[in-house]
C-alpha cells in the first residue's frame, strides 16, 4: 500500500493518494512517525499542485486536511509538517488571515524551535522575508551558504567545452588493436562499445589528472547514459543500413535494426495504453479490466512510454540470454526479472527528478539572495534544532527516515505481464530462408517471441521461447545492455553513509545485498546504522573502494594478441572449438547404441555452447579493459548478509578468474625496498603452483628459473612459453613482467612496483574453528603455530585417512583393499575445504568420486568395487579424520547447531502475549479444543503453533554488524495476469522459519561472518598505516614492499578477534536476545519423566496452547519480586516443572534439536557416522543422507546397529529457552600466532 501511495504522488493522482492515506489512518497499521511521514509527502505534493494551479481551491483544501486528518487524529506532527502548512498559507491567504495562519502554525512549535522549519527545504528566502514581517518573535535570519550546491548542470556546462561527448567513435583512429569480437552481424559488441567509445576519444589521456569536478561529471555520464545510448544505437544502425540500401525484403537486418522497429511499435502501443489508463480511472462504472488497469497504472506512469519500451526490450533480451536462449525461459522468471529492471529504472528516474528539483530550489534561493530580497543576519539553525529536540512535552517529533518501499509482488507481476504481453504482440522478426524446391530466397515476418508450455518436475509451466532466427542472432551479438552501470568508477566511490547511499555517485546500490522481499536484514542494518554500530564496517568498505587500479598493459597486449589468434591459450577458449562428434550408428544397430550416441552428441553440443558463452563473457571483459587501459579506476564494494565484501562492478574486478587478476595492478606504485624483491619472487612461485614449500625455497624457485622468467616476459607467445605451465598462467606472466623489469633496473630496491602481491590463508575456515575450539593439533595443521615450513592440513588429513585404511586392512575390509595406496592430497582437498562450510555427505562423496574417477578411470574393473562405494568409504574416513584433528571445532559446530535448533522452535515474549490475548478474546476455541479428542486437539494445536515459529537466527559480528539469516518458508500466492496465472513466492517477515536451513547454515555463516570481520579489521589497520589493500575473502593483497607489514596486521587482527571469548559473547547475546522465550522441547518416551508428564496430561486434559500459556504464567510468577507470587509459581505443576524437578536431581540429556531435519531416525539413531556412511549405497539410506551435513549427522549420534530399529518416539513440552553449556576449550593460545610466518603466505 505504501508503494501505491508513492506511485500516486509521483504521477500527481493526489485524490487517490488521499484515499490510501485515509485508509492507513483508519486501520492504524503504521506507527505514528511513519504515518506523519506519509502526510508530509502528501502535503508536499499538494504544494506542487497549488503552485501549478493557483486559481484552484486546492491549497484551501489542504488546511482542512491538516485539521481533520492530522490534528483531529492527534498525530505528532513534525517541523516539516509546519513548514508545509506555512507554505500553503502563503499560497492561499492574504492580509489579516495570512497573519493569523502564520502565527497559529508557528505557535504550535516549541518557543525556541521555530527556526527549525527553515531546515525543511520547503520555504524560500522570499517566504522567510514575508514570515519575518508577519511573526514578530522571529529575528532576522539568513540562509546558510549554498555555494557548495552548484548544480551538476552547471558543472556539465563548464565541462562541455573541455570533454568531447560520448558518441560512436568508430572512425576515431586508435593505437591499441581492438578486441576481436565473437562473430556477429552489424554493430555487435557496440552494445558495450557505444557507451565506452568515449574512452577511445581520449586514448593516452589519464583522466585522474583532471579536476575532481570534471572526473565526477564523466562518471555521472557513464552511470546515466545506458538507456539513452541503447535507443540512439538502435536508431543509428537502422539509419546507416537504410543509407547502404540493405533493407530489401530478401536481406535479414541486423538485430539492432529489428530491435529499433520493436521499440517504435512498442512505444506506440504503450502510448495507447497510457490513454486507456485515463479512461479507466475516469469511468464511474469500472469493468474488471478497468479495475486491474487501475492497479498498475500509477506505477507505469512513473516512467515514459519511450523509456518503458527500451527498458522492456533490454530486460527481456538480457534475461533470455542469461537463462539460455535455446531452451526458453519460464514465464514467471522472465516476469520477475523484467519487473525488477523496470522498478530499478523507475527508482533511478525518481531520484534524478528529486535531485533536479532540489538543485532548482537552491539556484532560485541563490538568485534571490544575490538580488537582496531580504536583509538577514546569520544564526545557527543546527543549534536551535538541537535545542528544540530536547524541549520537554513537545508534540513535535523528529521526521522519520522515510524511504520508498519496493513494489508489491502483485504490482510487479501485473506490470511485467502487461509489458511482456505488448512486446509479444509487437515484436516481429524477418526470417529469410531458401525455398526447398526453387532454391530462391524467400522472406517472412514472424513473431520474435512465442508463448508456450512445458512440463517440469511434474508441473505444467508457461515459457517464452524466442524465434530460432532470433536465437542465432543473439548468439552472435551478445548483449551488454545496462552494463555501464556496472563498470568500474573513474573517481573514488561515495562513502557509505546510509543503507542506500554509497558506492556509485547516483546509481542506487545498497550497503547489504538483499534478495527481493527479504526485509529483516535491512531493518536490522538500518537500525545499526542509526546507532553508529556500522561505522567500522562502512569505513572498511570505503577503504576497499578507495584502492585505485590500472590495467596491466603488458599483460593486456599479450592477452589481446592471444585472443585475436582465435586459439585456445591458457584459459582463453578457442574461437572455433574442434570437438569430435561420433558418427551416427546404423538404424538397424542396437537401440542402446543410438541412445549412447545421442548422449555423446548432447555432451558435445553442451561443451561447444559452454565455450562459446565463456568466450562471449571474456569478450566483454577485454573490451572493458581496453576502454580503461589508460585510466585509474575504482571498485565500489558492498556486502552480503554475512558481512563478506564484494565489488559491485560485476564484469571486471579482482575477484575474477586468473586472466582478470593478471590484467589488474595497483594504480599507485611503491618502491620495492629491501624485502620487496624477495616477495616478488615468492609471488611468482605461488601463482606458478610452488606454494607448499618454505619461503626460502619459493624464492630460490624463482631464482632458479630466471631464464624462463625473462624469456616469458620477452617473448610470451613466441618463446618457450614457460608461463603457460603455471597453475595461474596470466598472473604468472604478470609476475614475470614485473620481476624482469625490477632485475633490469639500475637498483632493484628503487624499482617502483605496481604488482599486487597476494597472501592466502591456510583453509581460513579451519583457522577460525581451531582458534575457537583451542585445538592445538588442528592449529598446527593450519599454520596458527610457528613452524620451519608451512603445514598442509590436506596432506595431514590424507595421512589420517591412510592410517584408517591400514586399520581396516588388518580386519580384511574389502573396500580398504580396493582403495589402499590410492589416497592422495588431491582426493581429500575439496572435501576438507568445504567441510567447515556445511558440505553434505552426498556432496562430499561426489567430490571424492570425481577425484577417484579422474585418477583411476577403470577402478571398478581393477578392484571389482564400484567407484561410488569407494567414494562413500573415503568420505567417511575424511569426516572421521577431521573430527579427530579438530575436536574442539566439532564440539562448537554441535553447540551452534543445538542453539539454532532451539531458537527456531521458540516463541518470543511478544508472541506469547499475543497468543494469550487471542485466548482471552476467543474462549470458545479453547473450550472446543478441550472437548475434542486428545489426538485431534494435539494435532490441531501443533499445526497452529508450528506456524508461530518465526524467530530467525540473529547475531552480531565482532565489528557490531547484525547478521540475520533469511531462511523462511515463504508462502505461495496465485496472481492472475493478462498472460496466465502465476504462482509466486512472496517472502514476508511473518513467514515461519525454515528450521532445517536455519540450522544447517548457521555454523558456516557464523564462520563467514568472522572471516569477514577479520578482513575488514585488517583493511582499516592497513589503511591507517598507508598501505594499499585489496581482498578476495581470505586472500589479502598489497605492494611487495609492504607484505611484511600487512602480515603483521593480519596476525594482530586475528589475535584481537580471538583473544576475546567469541563463543561466550555469542551465548550472552543469545540469552539477551531470546530471553523470556519458551521453546518446544522433546522428551523421549518410555522414560520416568515422560510417564510423569503423561499422567499429568491425563488429569488436566489441556491443549498444547493451554500448556504453553500455563508455563508462561509459571515463569512470570517465578520471576516476580513478590515472594507470594514466587510461592504460587513454585507450587504450579506443569510439564516444565516436572522436567525441572527431575533434571535437578538427574540431568536429562535432551536430543531435541536434530530430529526435525527430515531424516529417518529409525535406522540411524545412535549410530556412528563412520560405519553408517559406508553403507550409504543402499538407495533408502542414500536418500536419507542426501542433505545431511557432517555436523548434523554427528549430532544425531547414529548408532552402530546394522538392522533398522524402531523409531524412538518423543513427546513435546514447553520449556524456558536456555542454551547448552559452552564446550570446553583446548589449550591452544592464539597469541602464539604472533611468530607464525606461514599464517598467511
Amino acid at each position: 500500500m505504501v508503494s501505491v501511495f508513492d506511485a500516486c504522488l509521483d504521477v500527481n493522482k493526489l485524490e487517490r493518494a488521499a484515499l490510501v492515506l485515509e485508509r492507513f489512518g483508519s486501520k492504524g497499521s503504521l506507527p505514528y512517525p511513519e504515518l506523519i511521514g506519509l502526510h508530509n509527502e502528501y502535503l508536499r505534493a499538494g504544494i506542487d499542485r497549488a503552485l501549478d494551479q493557483p486559481e484552484s481551491n486546492w491549497a484551501q483544501s489542504l488546511h482542512q486536511w491538516f485539521e481533520v486528518q492530522i490534528r483531529g487524529k492527534e498525530l505528532p506532527f513534525t517541523h516539516e509538517t509546519i513548514a508545509c502548512m506555512l507554505k500553503i498559507s502563503l499560497l492561499s491567504a492574504r492580509g489579516p488571515r495570512l497573519t493569523r495562519l502564520v502565527t497559529r502554525y508557528l505557535n504550535m512549535l516549541p518557543e525556541d524551535s521555530v527556526y527549525s522549519v527553515l531546515d525543511a527545504g520547503i520555504l524560500n528566502q522570499q517566504d522567510f522575508g514575508t514570515i519575518t514581517t508577519l511573526y514578530k518573535p522571529i529575528s532576522n535570519l539568513v540562509m546558510d551558504e549554498l555555494d557548495s550546491f552548484m548544480t551538476e548542470s552547471q558543472a556539465q556546462e563548464s565541462l562541455s567545452d573541455q570533454v568531447p561527448p560520448s558518441e560512436n567513435s568508430e572512425n576515431v583512429p586508435t593505437s591499441t588493436p581492438e578486441v576481436l569480437p565473437v562473430p556477429q552481424r552489424g554493430l555487435g559488441l557496440k552494445t558495450l562499445r557505444g557507451v565506452l567509445s568515449f574512452f577511445d576519444q581520449i586514448e593516452g589521456q589519464d583522466l585522474s589528472k583532471l579536476p575532481i569536478d570534471e572526473r565526477r561529471e564523466i562518471q555521472l555520464r557513464l552511470e546515466h547514459d545506458c538507456v539513452e545510448a541503447a535507443i540512439s544505437r538502435w536508431r543509428d544502425e537502422n539509419q546507416s543500413l537504410a543509407k547502404m540500401g540493405r533493407s530489401t525484403s530478401l536481406s535479414r537486418p541486423a538485430l539492432n535494426t529489428q530491435i529499433y522497429d520493436w521499440h517504435i511499435n512498442l512505444e506506440k502501443k504503450l502510448k495507447e495504453e497510457f490513454e486507456l489508463f485515463e479512461e479507466s480511472e475516469e469511468r464511474e462504472k469500472k469493468t474488471v479490466e478497468d479495475m486491474e488497469r487501475c492497479q498498475y497504472a500509477p506505477f507505469m506512469r512513473q516512467s515514459t512510454p519511450t523509456r518503458l519500451a527500451a527498458v522492456t526490450i533490454m530486460g527481456v533480451i538480457s534475461c533470455i540470454t542469461h537463462h539460455g536462449a535455446d531452451k526458453g525461459v519460464p514465464l514467471s522468471t522472465l516476469l520477475t526479472n523484467l519487473a525488477k529492471v523496470i522498478e530499478e529504472d523507475v527508482r533511478f528516474q525518481a531520484r534524478q527528478r528529486h535531485k533536479k528539483q532540489r538543485q532548482k530550489s537552491f539556484l532560485q534561493a541563490r538568485r534571490q539572495r544575490a538580488m537582496g530580497t531580504t536583509n538577514t543576519t546569520q544564526s545557527n539553525p543546527s543549534e536551535t534544532q538541537q535545542d528544540s529536540a530536547t524541549t520537554p512535552h513537545s508534540s513535535v517529533i523528529q521526521p522519520p527516515v522515510y524511504d520508498i518501499t519496493s513494489w508489491p509482488a502483485l504490482v510487479k507481476a501485473k506490470v511485467g505481464a502487461q509489458l511482456l504481453s505488448i512486446l509479444l504482440e509487437t515484436a516481429k522478426i524477418k526470417v529469410v530462408r531458401e525455398h526447398p524446391d526453387t532454391k530462391a530466397l524467400v522472406s517472412q515476418i514472424q513473431p520474435a517471441l512465442a508463448r508456450g508450455t512445458m512440463h517440469r518436475k511434474g508441473k505444467r509451466i508457461g515459457i517464452i521461447v524466442p524465434n530460432r532466427v532470433l536465437v542465432e542472432m543473439m548468439k552472435t551479438e551478445p548483449r551488454g545492455d545496462f552494463l555501464a552501470r556496472h563498470l568500474p568508477m573513474l573517481v573514488e566511490p561515495r562513502p557509505w553513509t546510509k543503507f542506500d547511499q554509497g558506492g556509485f555517485l547516483e546509481y542506487p546500490s545498497s550497503l547489504v545485498r538483499i534478495k527481493n522481499g527479504e526485509r529483516d536484514q535491512r531493518i536490522y542494518a538500518e537500525a545499526a546504522l542509526e546507532r553508529g554500530d556500522l561505522d567500522q564496517v562502512s569505513k572498511g568498505l570505503d577503504v576497499l573502494g578507495r584502492t585505485a587500479w590500472q590495467v596491466n598493459k603488458s599483460v593486456f597486449n599479450v592477452m589481446l594478441e592471444a585472443w585475436n589468434t582465435g586459439e585456445a591459450i591458457a584459459n582463453i577458449p578457442p574461437l572455433n572449438p574442434d570437438i569430435p562428434v561420433p558418427e551416427e550408428p546404423e538404424s538397424s544397430d542396437d537401440p542402446l547404441a543410438r541412445r549412447r550416441w545421442l548422449k555423446l552428441i548432447k555432451l558435445a553440443e553442451n561443451e561447444k555452447s559452454g565455450l562459446h558463452s565463456e568466450r562471449c563473457f571474456m569478450n566483454f571483459q577485454l573490451d572493458i579493459a581496453r576502454a580503461f587501459r589508460d585510466q585509474s579506476f575504482y571498485f565500489p564494494h558492498n556486502m552480503d548478509f554475512r558481512g563478506r565484501a564484494y565489488p559491485i562492478p560485476a564484469y571486471l574486478n579482482h575477484m575474477g578468474a586468473d586472466h582478470v587478476r593478471g590484467l589488474l595492478r595497483f594504480a599507485k606504485g611503491k618502491e620495492l625496498g629491501e624485502g620487496g624483491l624477495r616477495w616478488l619472487k615468492v609471488q611468482l612461485a605461488n601463482v606458478f603452483g610452488f606454494d607448499k614449500a618454505s619461503l626460502d625455497e619459493r624464492e630460490n624457485f624463482a631464482t632458479d628459473h630466471i631464464k624462463d622468467i625473462v624469456d616469458s616476459a620477452t617473448n610470451p607467445l613466441k618463446g618457450q612459453k614457460w608461463w603457460l605451465k603455471a597453475e595461474d598462467p596470466w598472473q604468472c606472466l604478470a609476475a614475470c613482467f614485473e620481476l624482469k623489469a625490477a632485475l633490469e633496473s639500475p637498483d632493484p630496491t628503487k624499482f617502483v612496483s605496481h604488482l599486487a602481491v597476494q597472501q592466502d590463508g591456510t583453509c581460513n575456515g579451519l583457522q577460525h574453528y581451531a582458534a575457537l575450539g583451542g585445538d592445538r593439533w588442528g592449529a598446527e595443521q593450519v599454520n596458527l603455530l610457528p613452524g620451519d615450513r608451512p603445514a598442509d592440513v590436506y596432506s595431514a588429513v590424507a595421512d589420517l585417512v591412510k592410517a584408517g585404511i591400514k586399520e581396516d586392512l588388518a580386519a580384511n575390509n574389502f573396500m580398504a583393499k580396493a582403495i589402499d595406496g590410492k589416497i592422495t592430497r588431491k582426493v581429500v582437498k575439496q572435501t576438507v575445504m568445504t567441510n567447515v562450510y556445511g558440505v553434505t555427505f552426498m556432496g562430499a562423496k561426489a567430490q571424492v568420486l570425481k577425484q577417484i574417477e579422474a585418477a583411476y578411470p577403470d577402478i571398478e574393473g581393477q578392484t571389482g568395487v564400484p567407484a561410488v562405494m569407494l567414494a562413500s568409504y573415503v568420505a567417511t574416513k575424511i569426516f572421521k579424520a577431521l573430527g579427530t584433528m579438530f575436536r574442539g571445532a566439532h564440539d562448537i559446530q554441535y553447540w551452534l547447531g543445538e542453539c539454532a535448533g532451539r531458537v527456531c522452535r521458540a516463541l518470543t515474549p511478544e508472541q506469547l502475549d499475543r497468543i494469550a490475548n487471542e485466548s482471552v478474546k476467543s474462549p470458545v476455541k479453547a473450550k472446543k479444543a478441550r472437548g475434542a479428542s486428545k489426538k485431534t486437539s494435539t494435532n490441531e494445536a501443533m499445526e497452529e503453533l508450528l506456524d508461530q515459529f518465526r524467530s530467525t537466527i540473529v547475531w552480531t559480528t565482532p565489528l557490531r554488524m547484525p547478521i540475520v539469516q533469511p531462511y523462511r518458508k515463504s508462502t505461495s500466492r496465485v496472481i492472475s495476469t493478462c498472460l496466465q496465472e502465476l504462482t509466486l513466492q512472496v517472502p514476508e517477515r511473518s513467514d515461519p522459519v525454515n528450521r532445517r536451513k536455519q540450522l544447517q547454515a548457521f555454523p558456516p555463516n557464523f564462520i563467514h561472518s568472522l572471516d569477514a570481520s577479520h578482513m575488514l579489521l585488517s583493511a582499516l589497520e592497513c589503511d591507517a598505516l598507508g598501505l594499499s589493500f585489496a581482498a578476495v575473502h581470505d586472500s589479502f593483497w598489497t605492494h611487495a614492499a609492504d607484505v611484511n607489514v600487512m602480515n603483521r596486521v593480519l596476525r594482530d587482527a586475528f589475535i584481537r578477534i580471538h583473544s576475546e571469548d567469541v563463543i561466550g559473547r555469542l551465548a550472552s547475546e543469545f540469552n539477551a536476545r531470546y530471553g523470556g522465550s519458551l521453546y518446544l522441547a522433546k522428551i523421549a518416551r518410555d522414560t520416568d519423566l515422560e510417564r510423569e508428564i503423561a499422567a499429568l496430561r491425563r488429569r488436566n486434559r489441556q491443549s498444547m496452547r493451554e500448556e504453553l500459556l500455563q508455563e508462561r504464567e509459571r515463569q512470570r510468577l517465578l520471576a516476580s519480586s513478590d515472594p507470594a507470587e514466587v510461592q504460587r509459581g513454585s507450587e504450579m505443576v506443569t510439564p516444565g516443572s516436572l522436567h525441572d524437578k527431575m533434571a535437578s536431581s538427574d540431568p536429562l540429556p535432551l536430543n531435541d534439536e536434530m530430529d526435525d531435519l527430515d531424516i529417518d531416525d529409525g535406522a540411524f539413531h545412535m549410530r556412528p557416522i563412520q560405519e553408517e556412511l559406508s553403507k550409504a549405497e543402499d538407495p533408502t539410506q542414500a536418500k536419507r543422507l542426501m542433505n545431511v551435513t557432517h555436523f548434523e549427522a554427528s549430532m544425531k549420534k547414529m548408532n552402530a546397529a546394522n538392522t533398522p530399529q524402531r523409531k524412538v518416539e518423543y513427546i513435546s513440552i514447553w520449556l524456558p529457552l536456555t542454551f547448552p553449556a559452552i564446550p570446553a576449550k583446548g589449550d591452544f593460545d592464539v597469541t602464539q600466532l604472533k611468530t607464525s610466518k606461514y599464517f598467511f603466505s
